[in-house]
C-alpha cells in the first residue's frame, strides 16, 4: 500500500475514563485559583482509584482557596461527570489533599522582576497542528472519535440513553486515498453500562451515535463495528482502573496525526508553556490553514525555563504550502508574540476556563462567550493573508 493510500486510527476516551476524571479534577483546581487570582500558579496532579482521590503538587495563590473549597469543587466535578457508584461516588470517596507551596526557585525564574520579563515555566518543545480534513481543521479520526463519545455523554446525562455509564472509549479507523480520508473501515466503542443491560441493548444504544457522526457514505456494509468487545463493562471508572492526570496526551491533541512535545496540559496554569505554548501553536497553525496558505501545517516552538522568548519557531506544511514556506515562518514571527506573556495576554489564558477542556480534546472546539478555547479563534487570518 502506497503512502497515499493507507488506514489511520485514533482513539478518544470519555470524561468518565479514570485518567480524564483526574484531568477534570486537576483543571477544576486550576480554575479555582485563577478565579480567585489570575496571577496564581498551579501544578496540580490527581490520582483516583476505588473510592479514593489524591491531590498533589505545587500552588501559589490566595489563602481564600481553602482545602474545604477545593474539596467541594472536586466533589461537584465528579458528580457532574456522573459517578454515583459503590466503588466511586462523588459524595463518599475519601479525598486527600497534599498540595503545597510552589518552589521559590521556580517562582524566581518565572516571575517578572525589574528588567526581567515573565519567563517560561519550564523548558520543552510544543507542537500545534491543523489540516483541512474536517470543518474544525482537525484530523478526521480523532475528531470523529471525540464526537461519538461527546454525544453519548450528552444522551447519558439527559436520560435519552438510559443504562450507559460514564466510562467509555472509542476508536475510529479511516481509509485514506491520495492522502484524503474517504471512508470508515472500523469503529470500536467500549462503554460502561448497567448490570441489567444486555450487550444487544448496548449495541442498539451505541450504533446510532456512530452513524450520525460519520459523514454520509463513510460507513457501509463493509464497516466493522466492535461494541464492547470484551462482552461486559459494568465495573469502570477509577474503581476499575487507577487514573492519573496527564496520561492521555495523544487523545488531548491530534490522535497521533501530528508530533507531540510530550507535556500534558491539565492541572497547569498558563505560565507552564507545556499548555499555553501548545495552545498558541495550534492557534497559529489553524489560522495558517484557514487563511488558505497551506492544507496542513505543523508549528513547533521551544522554550527554556525562565527565558521570556521562544528559542525556536519551526513551520512545516508537508509540501501543501501555497506561499513560500521560509517567508511564512518569518511572517509568523512578525505577526505573533510567542513569548509566555504574549501568549497568555493575547489568548486571555489567565481566566478560569480550563475544566471544560479536560475531555473530548483541547483542540477543534468552539470558542465561547465565557472565554474558553480562545486558541481556536481565526483572528490571525487577515494579518497572515495581508503579509503575502
Amino acid at each position: 500500500m502506497s503512502q497515499a493510500s493507507y488506514l489511520f486510527t485514533s482513539e478518544s476516551v470519555s470524561e468518565g475514563h479514570p485518567d480524564k476524571v483526574c484531568d477534570r479534577i486537576s483543571d477544576t483546581v486550576v480554575d479555582l485559583y485563577l478565579g480567585a487570582d489570575p496571577g496564581s500558579r498551579v501544578a496540580c496532579e490527581t490520582l483516583a482509584t476505588t473510592n479514593k482521590i489524591v491531590l498533589a503538587g505545587e500552588v501559589r495563590g490566595p489563602s481564600s482557596v481553602t482545602h474545604e473549597i477545593i474539596e467541594e469543587a472536586v466533589r461537584a466535578a465528579v458528580k457532574d461527570i456522573g459517578y454515583e457508584q459503590d466503588g466511586f461516588h462523588w459524595q463518599t470517596a475519601s479525598l486527600e489533599n497534599v498540595l503545597h507551596e510552589q518552589s521559590v526557585d521556580i517562582a524566581m525564574g518565572v516571575d517578572a522582576a525589574g528588567n526581567k520579563d515573565e519567563g517560561a515555566g519550564d523548558q520543552g518543545i510544543m507542537f500545534g497542528y491543523a489540516c483541512t480534513e474536517t470543518d474544525a481543521l482537525m484530523p478526521a479520526p480523532i475528531h470523529f472519535s471525540h464526537e461519538i463519545l461527546r454525544r453519548m455523554a450528552v444522551a447519558r446525562k439527559n436520560g435519552s440513553a438510559k443504562g450507559l455509564g460514564p466510562d467509555s472509549k472509542s476508536q475510529v479507523t479511516l481509509r485514506y486515498e491520495n492522502g484524503k480520508p474517504v471512508r470508515c473501515t472500523s469503529v470500536v466503542v467500549s462503554t460502561q453500562h448497567d448490570a441489567d443491560l444486555s450487550q444487544d441493548e448496548v449495541h442498539e444504544l451505541v450504533l446510532p451515535f456512530v452513524r450520525e457522526v460519520m459523514p454520509e457514505g463513510w460507513v457501509d456494509d463493509d464497516t466493522t463495528y466492535y461494541i464492547n468487545p470484551t462482552g461486559r463493562f459494568v465495573i469502570g471508572g477509577p474503581d476499575g482502573d487507577c487514573g492519573l492526570t496527564g496520561r492521555k496526551i495523544i487523545v488531548d491533541t491530534y490522535g497521533g496525526a501530528a508530533p507531540h512535545g510530550g507535556g500534558a496540559f491539565s492541572g497547569k496554569d498558563p505560565t507552564k508553556v507545556d499548555r499555553s505554548a501548545a495552545y498558541a501553536a495550534r492557534w497559529v497553525a489553524k489560522n495558517v490553514v484557514a487563511a488558505g496558505l497551506a492544507e496542513k501545517c505543523v508549528i513547533q516552538v521551544s522554550y527554556a525555563i525562565g527565558v521570556s522568548h521562544p528559542l525556536s519557531v519551526y513551520v512545516d506544511t508537508y509540501g501543501t504550502n501555497q506561499v513560500d514556506e521560509v517567508k511564512l515562518g518569518q511572517v509568523i514571527n512578525e505577526v505573533v508574540d510567542l513569548s509566555p506573556r504574549g501568549i497568555r495576554e493575547r489568548l486571555a489564558l489567565s481566566n478560569p476556563i480550563y475544566a471544560q477542556s479536560a475531555a473530548y480534546g483541547h483542540f477543534g472546539r468552539t470558542p465561547d462567550d465565557a472565554g474558553r478555547f480562545t486558541w481556536e479563534r481565526l483572528d490571525l487570518v487577515d494579518d497572515l493573508k495581508s503579509a503575502f
